[in-house]
Formats: C-alpha cells, structure tokens, sequence
C-alpha cells in the first residue's frame, strides 16, 4: 500500500491517458469530388427553407464569376436569383442541381462554368460533354426553361489555356446551335484588346477574376438574352 501511495502522486502529475484524437485535415483528406461543395448546398437549402424564393426567376449559376456577380446592380429590374458556387466545375452543378437548381423551378438559367474545368486538365471535349449532360438534364427537369451559357472567357491568369478555351467555346456553341432552348451568350471577343491579349482593367489583381467594367462588359451583353420571352 505505502508503494502505491509513493507511484500515485507520479500517475497525477503524468495525468490520465488522453483520448484518441481524430487527425486533422489534410490536403490529402480533403474531399476533391462534388462532395466538397456539401456545406453550401445545405446554406442553400436553409436559406430557402427560410425564405423560399418565387418560382420563375433568372437563376445563375456556375463557379466564382456567377457568384461573384452583382445582380442587384447590374439587373436591378429583373428578377434574378445568385446560386453561384466559387471553384465548381460543370459536373458538379451537374451532381447537385436536382437539390439546388431544380426545385427552384427558373424560367432561365445563367450558367458560367469551364473554366476551372479546363484548369484542372480536363479537355475541351469533356468540358462539352458535360455541358450537353447539364442542357439534358435541364430540359428533362424543366422542358419550358431556356438555358443562357455565358462563354469561357479568356483571362490573364490563364492565357496559357486559351485555346482549349476557345475550342471548348466552339464545341459548346454548336450545341447551342441546334438547341431551341439554349443561348451562347459570346463575352469572349469582347474581352480583348487591340494587342490581342485580354483587357487588363477587366481584371482585379488576380488576373482570373472580374471588376466592376468586366461584369459591365458581361451586362450589356448578356441582357438581351434575359429579355427573351
């Protein structure tokens, strides 16, 4: 007993055994699949819940240049709707739009993406491919919803992909073409300058991401296709 008195003071000051911790993150843990974009599906899904949005609307969506878009400013006298998703690629609008998109029931969806498509080494005719799941997808869901698909456009950060950009255009285009329900709305041309080269003010210091007169650009040429009826 007297030995056990000694040792226990010692056990005390070593404290007890801790728990078994759960690793921390890593970049390796990290999902890469569309699973990665769960959290803003559930913010999406409270806030409608909360606030459920008229049936109807211009919904857009896409990766960081719809989310980014200041609809308010820039369509103040449209009823329009952000459900962008900075990052996203077009399959992962594809995975999730039946949580998301659909029951939203949009009379027209603006949708930006392929650009992170193609920056993460998916080719041009995967980029299309998915793009023509997408337009299926919507037109089985929402036979009466047209589609506006705002070009890649070409940037600073990512000249070195522009012409897998246009390519992917091109290819997307086509489709369009022999869609009744669907625009290619072309704010590529008007993205560069006389060198040939894309306009810098259009850019913040990024070089990918847009200013105030890169979504004036965007505006001015999307509306028309907005006011479609």
């Amino acid at each position: 007993m007297r030995s056990l008195l000694l040792i226990l003071p010692l056990l005390l000051a070593c404290g007890a055994p801790e728990e078994p911790q759960a690793p921390e993150p890593t970049a390796e843990t990290q999902p890469t699949g569309p699973e990665r974009w769960e959290e803003a599906m559930q913010a999406f899904e409270s806030a409608d819940a909360e606030t459920p949005p008229a049936k109807g609307q211009i919904v857009f969506t896409g990766s960081s240049s719809a989310r980014r878009w200041p609809l308010e400013e820039s369509f103040p006298d449209l009823d329009v709707l952000n459900r962008g998703f900075g990052g996203s690629e077009i399959s992962d609008t594809i995975h999730f739009a039946d949580r998301f998109l659909f029951p939203l029931e949009p009379r027209m969806i603006v949708f930006y993406a392929g650009d992170n498509d193609l920056s993460k080494g998916k080719s041009p005719e995967t980029v299309a491919e998915d793009y023509r799941t997408f337009a299926a997808m919507v037109h089985e869901a929402l036979p009466e919803t047209r589609i506006a698909y705002i070009a890649i456009k070409p940037s600073i950060r990512r000249w070195n992909l522009v012409e897998q950009v246009r390519e992917a255009n091109r290819l997307i285009e086509e489709q369009t073409e022999a869609d009744p329900l669907a625009d290619f709305v072309d704010i590529a041309g008007a993205m560069i300058g006389e060198d040939g080269e894309p306009r810098p003010e259009l850019f913040v210091e990024d070089g990918l991401h847009l200013t105030a007169e890169g979504y004036e650009v965007w505006t001015s040429i999307l509306r028309p296709y907005l006011e479609v009826e």
